[in-house]
């Protein structure tokens, strides 16, 4: 039995998986509500798998997958989705690995996000960033805000990613999508030419380096508002993360700049529902003087209980709102616990609460 890349394509689209992964030696595998499903069938050959990946890899990223050992792209499946691809050499075999880009755009409030966070949206400028684990739901947050922007504000969006995800059409604002690689070089090069592309937004798909870093919190002081990504857990974390990425004598520098700059951070994880399906937890920092004070002074470990006296703002911790999640029987105790930052404090109210926790 040979395995067609469409057939696959369309099991994924079916049972709604959020991810396809094809790799020597198993059958194909869905992930469906963050566990691992093998389809039934023969275990995949060397000859499958290359097969499977030349079958949709432009001829550009075979290149690199020849002489870099991966490469990843963006792939539409006829109208019904669109997918984030990562092809690959493991072991001397090909193997390729589809995340499935949602096709509809999503409300702030169907993803969880409380309102407060509306208004952020309309600043004419500063640093909102979205942060955590690869696959916690960043890309489905930026598009939403992006969505959201594009629908109540006019003005100019510039993307940039790698690749491209979400596609955004031309609503109240021009929306301008490039991607590395095929549009530009790099996230730094795209940011410095935004500059002069006359935007009001602009999204960084990721802040690896340190170039693309300075561009972009240069951008959000120049009065731009830019959405940037880290992969993080935590407001604190992240602000140490960009701090961290300077050398020693730019630090106190770029805690000024980001004091002033930075409007939110917003750090996420995916949970798995009750009953199915997957849910965002969130940990929202919205910066005010005193928090604008700690990043100066260096003393972000202090931000965590300004998040938890700042609920009339919006503000939440992470671990208050997974107690949430699970008082609302939306997920377990177990699944909290796992996800928490804190599982010290987070067992002892979990037990307070009367949940059953398995791990006890």
């Amino acid at each position: 039995m040979s395995y067609e890349m469409n057939d696959l394509l369309e099991l994924v689209v079916d049972q709604n998986a959020s991810d396809l992964h094809c790799q020597v030696g198993q059958p194909p595998t869905l992930r469906i509500s963050g566990s691992m499903v093998p389809i039934e069938g023969p275990d995949l050959t060397p000859a499958d798998t290359e097969k499977l990946v030349l079958s949709i890899t432009p001829d550009s990223h075979q290149q690199a997958l020849k002489l870099n050992g991966g490469s990843d792209f963006g792939f539409a499946y006829l109208d019904k989705a669109r997918f984030r691809v990562s092809v690959l050499k493991t072991r001397g075999n090909y193997g390729i690995v589809l995340r499935q880009i949602p096709n509809k755009m999503f409300g702030l409030r169907e993803i969880g996000l409380p309102d407060k966070i509306r208004e952020l949206l309309y600043r004419p400028r500063g640093l909102i960033l979205v942060t955590g684990p690869t696959g916690s739901g960043k890309s489905t947050t930026l598009a939403s805000m992006i969505n959201y922007i594009n629908e109540h504000r006019e003005g100019h969006i510039i993307t940039v990613e790698d690749p491209i995800e979400y596609y955004h059409p031309h609503k109240r604002c021009i929306v301008t999508q490039r991607e590395i690689g095929e549009d530009v070089s790099s996230f730094s090069e795209a940011i410095k030419r935004a500059l002069r592309q006359d935007p009001d937004i602009i999204l960084v798909g990721e802040m690896r380096d340190l170039e693309t870093i300075e561009a972009a919190i240069s951008a959000a002081e120049t009065g731009h508002l830019v959405f940037g990504t880290l992969h993080t857990n935590g407001a604190a974390k992240t602000i140490d993360r960009i701090v961290d990425a300077f050398p020693a004598n730019m630090k106190d520098m770029i805690r000024t700049q980001l004091a002033s700059s930075i409007v939110a951070v917003i750090s996420q994880v995916l949970c798995k529902k009750i009953g199915g399906g997957r849910i965002a937890s969130y940990e929202i920092m919205i910066n005010t003087t005193s928090i604008a004070a700690m990043i100066r002074e260096n003393k972000t470990f202090r931000i965590t209980s300004d998040i938890q006296t700042g609920g009339n703002m919006g503000m939440i911790t992470m671990d208050t709102h997974l107690l949430s999640l699970v008082n609302r029987k939306l997920i377990t105790a177990d699944e909290a616990l796992e996800k928490s930052q804190d599982a010290t404090v987070m067992r002892e109210k979990l037990t307070t609460m009367g949940e059953a926790l398995k791990t006890l």
